[in-house]
């Protein structure tokens, strides 16, 4: 299969082969971006998913060596509450164990799951975002088709507030077991901090990588079903400039002739 690619209203939908080929792909296109952007400005910043859907492409964009990470500001996109600052399943730390800590960065912003009163490291989070111009957005999508973790019942298209705390819906929660990340249900924290919609689909690019078999329904419904809060990736078809990234099993639903 060579690259396909099409479009669901403004969202580019780019099917690859393999998981390995769709992150190599994808982190040319960012590395791409952020070069192009460099150009033109002394700085940029970028937010950041966590989530094993995410390894291929990270490591990749790490051998893009044009990338002068030096003048990029970073952030993540969501973060337990209540998690052991120490737990590998904390996202700062799969960020910081991923890249984070494997290219000199002008910044790095992480949110701090452990504060004691969750509602203000929300407000303290959403200060440092509003602060700054989000120029590229790299997220995946969950088996319920969240986005970082705006659930179905927790997503707001129109939300007021930049990052949020949420409660955590058990579909959510039970990918985190399915990914290998928690040994059972139980041990998954039950809520979250998270970028809200409106901040994550502000960025002048946002690229959605989305491997493996367990996502094939969520990008189904993000692709094919009406655009609403039920299904809150489906706001990507409205967001210009943005490219989704898929490979074989992800895309297994979807009607596309085979190349």
């Amino acid at each position: 299969m060579t690259e396909q690619v099409r479009f669901y209203k403004s969202l580019q939908v780019k099917k690859y082969e393999t998981r390995q080929i769709m992150g190599e792909k994808a982190a040319g296109d960012v590395a791409g971006a952020i070069v192009s952007l460099l150009k033109e400005r002394e700085e940029i910043s970028m937010i950041f998913a966590s989530a094993p859907s995410q390894n291929e492409f990270l490591h990749s964009l790490l051998t893009h060596k044009e990338i002068d990470f030096s003048r990029i500001n970073a952030f993540h996109m969501d973060e337990y509450v209540g998690l052991d600052s120490e737990a590998p399943q904390g996202f700062g730390n799969f960020l910081r164990n991923a890249i984070f800590s494997r290219a000199p960065f002008k910044s790095i912003q992480y949110i701090n799951g452990q504060a004691e009163n969750p509602e203000e490291e929300c407000l303290r989070y959403a200060a440092l975002i509003s602060a700054v111009h989000i120029d590229i957005v790299c997220m995946g999508i969950g088996e319920n088709a969240h986005i970082a973790f705006n659930d179905p019942g927790e997503a707001d298209f129109e939300d007021p507030k930049a990052v949020k705390l949420v409660r955590l819906d058990e579909a959510c929660r039970n990918q985190q077991v399915h990914d290998g990340c928690f040994a059972s249900l139980e041990q998954v924290p039950t809520t979250a901090i998270t970028l809200t919609v409106p901040t994550l689909t502000k960025g002048e690019y946002l690229f959605c990588m989305v491997p493996a078999k367990s996502k094939a329904v969520a990008v189904k419904n993000s692709l094919e079903k009406e655009i609403s809060e039920t299904y809150p990736a489906s706001i990507l078809r409205k967001v210009p400039g943005s490219v989704l990234y898929l490979d074989r099993e992800s895309s297994s639903l979807l009607d596309w002739p085979e190349s």
